[in-house]
């Protein structure tokens, strides 16, 4: 299936790289972790697309996008703009959005802005906010941050190629499969375009990111939730614990959860045919797609201004729904 490439632009300027593959409204709207350009969704991308239309983007500085002119333009805040710059320049009204580890922050800051652009979330591995908080239910990336950002500030050259360095080696990806991921349920080969594309990432931009998502957080947000919510987690997700997942679909009305048993922060990967599955019947039931008429033009054929629709400036929600929790089998 031809994925097209776009581009559009933000409104501080920086241009911002997105891709279609599929048709069908409303679109899913995929939206990565840090420091990713697209390698969690190599295979529920596809499958999607073979239902409906399928966005995926970039953040500024990753990928194809560009880097903003102003560093300080590298924030939560500024993700969610950019992704509202994308629905436009898609010809998208309402979406469903789709956030893998800090793309949770991101849809759900979504949603919070513009309840009626958004049809549906699907919330993979993540937490609605302080991801250094989060890490291994420790804080040691909380306390170590200051000192990189003052590495990056005093010693800027010696910094970047350090990180670039320690990503690119296969020591990282040693690593990642030793302690981060399920080795039995993914190959060295499914983590190569995560490191390739964080060794892209300008590592000052990544540092500032970082720090926003750190302090960004949207639990107080989660009750406020009156769409069709999916919360996927991982049994043994070490970056975000399962406990998080757990408490953020009891926090949000009528949402389904599902656990993938052994599954880790890479969860869409170790399980593809069930996360591809409950994500798809979800979709079914909640978000059923319309096509447009033969001959119409597709939407997103050409870019429009950046303004929400009807819905959006009503901010209308849908009606809860009723609790349901799924898990995968041999989930605790």
């Amino acid at each position: 299936m031809r994925s097209i490439l776009r581009h559009a632009v933000a409104p501080d300027g920086t241009r911002l790289a997105w891709s279609s593959t599929g048709a069908g409204a409303p679109p899913v709207v995929l939206t990565d972790g840090i420091g990713c350009a697209g390698f969690i969704w190599s295979r529920l991308g596809p499958a999607l697309a073979r239902g409906r239309r399928v966005l995926h983007w970039n953040y500024r500085g990753h990928g194809t996008s560009d880097s903003p002119q102003d560093p300080a333009r590298s924030t939560v805040q500024d993700c969610v703009t950019d992704l509202f710059a994308v629905l436009d320049a898609a010809g998208e009204e309402r979406a469903v959005l789709a956030g893998h580890s800090m793309g949770v922050q991101v849809v759900l800051e979504a949603h919070r802005r513009a309840p009626g652009r958004v049809a549906a979330l699907v919330l993979l591995c993540g937490a609605p906010g302080r991801l250094l908080d989060t890490f291994h239910d420790t804080h040691v990336l909380r306390t170590a941050l200051p000192w990189v950002r003052i590495a990056f500030d005093r010693w800027p050259e010696l910094a970047r190629g350090a990180f670039r360095a320690l990503v690119s080696a296969d020591v990282a990806i040693d690593y990642a499969l030793a302690f981060e991921v399920n080795r039995t349920l993914v190959e060295r080969e499914d983590l190569v375009p995560y490191f390739r594309d964080l060794s892209r990432v300008n590592p000052a931009l990544f540092v500032r990111l970082l720090a926003s998502a750190s302090e960004h957080d949207a639990t107080d947000h989660l009750r406020e939730i009156r769409v069709p919510t999916l919360v996927v987690a991982g049994a043994h997700d070490g970056f975000t614990p399962l406990h998080l997942s757990t408490e953020m679909h009891e926090a949000i009305a009528g949402s389904e959860l599902l656990v993938l048993p052994g599954g880790t922060h890479v969860g869409p990967l170790e399980h593809p045919d069930l996360v591809e599955a409950r994500v798809t019947a979800f979709l079914e039931a909640h978000v059923p797609v319309s096509r447009p008429a033969r001959g119409r033009p597709r939407a997103g054929a050409e870019p429009r201004p950046g303004r929400p629709g009807k819905a959006g400036r009503r901010g209308a929600r849908a009606a809860p729904g009723r609790r349901r929790a799924r898990t995968g089998r041999g989930a605790p």
